[in-house]
């Protein structure tokens, strides 16, 4: 039971991500530093940490939170402008910016959301979390269509863990859209 609700609940809110996300005005970029710190882990993908790690997930190793939760970008996004705003960023959570970092080679830097709040970038990349990961070390979001664009995991080292299966199926847990 409780796995058909999951993925019904995913599904309404991958449909309501689709149809919701929005562009924003033109925004500014700054660089950021990277050095260390560490956190605790959680079952919320939110950061409320401004530290950034990696992690070895399917074969790759990935940017994650704080929390070890899997950080994506959005094909649309430019490395000045997110394009994931209003319903789309309940859905794919900002990474807010600026982060410390040590040891991820990489270029990270901020930029300002329409809202006006700072988000984290890679390699000029916003950064995103996915309410669909419940839990560290997992990437569903990672090969999703949704919002009117495409969504990866932000590999650091090793091949991208292959998209997920599609699957119309509610009794499966899959989260085919």
């Amino acid at each position: 039971m409780r796995i058909r609700w999951v993925a019904a609940a995913t599904f309404a809110a991958g449909t309501l991500a689709v149809a919701a996300c929005g562009s924003s005005s033109p925004a500014s970029s700054a660089g950021s530093g990277a050095s260390a710190s560490s956190s605790s882990a959680a079952t919320t993908p939110a950061s409320t940490s401004n530290t950034v790690k990696t992690a070895k997930i399917g074969g790759a190793t990935v940017l994650t939170n704080a929390k070890g939760f899997t950080l994506y970008s959005f094909a649309p996004d430019t490395m000045t402008k997110s394009n994931c705003n209003a319903a789309c960023a309940k859905y794919w959570p900002p990474l807010k910016g600026p982060v410390t970092a040590t040891g991820i080679m990489g270029k990270f830097g901020t930029i300002t959301r329409s809202d006006g709040s700072s988000q984290e970038t890679y390699n000029g990349h916003p950064l995103y979390t996915y309410i669909g990961d419940t839990a560290p070390g997992q990437a569903k979001g990672n090969g999703l269509t949704l919002s009117g664009g495409l969504w990866k995991e932000i590999v650091v080292s090793g091949s991208a863990a292959p998209a997920p299966a599609s699957s119309s199926s509610s009794s499966s847990g899959g989260y085919g859209y």
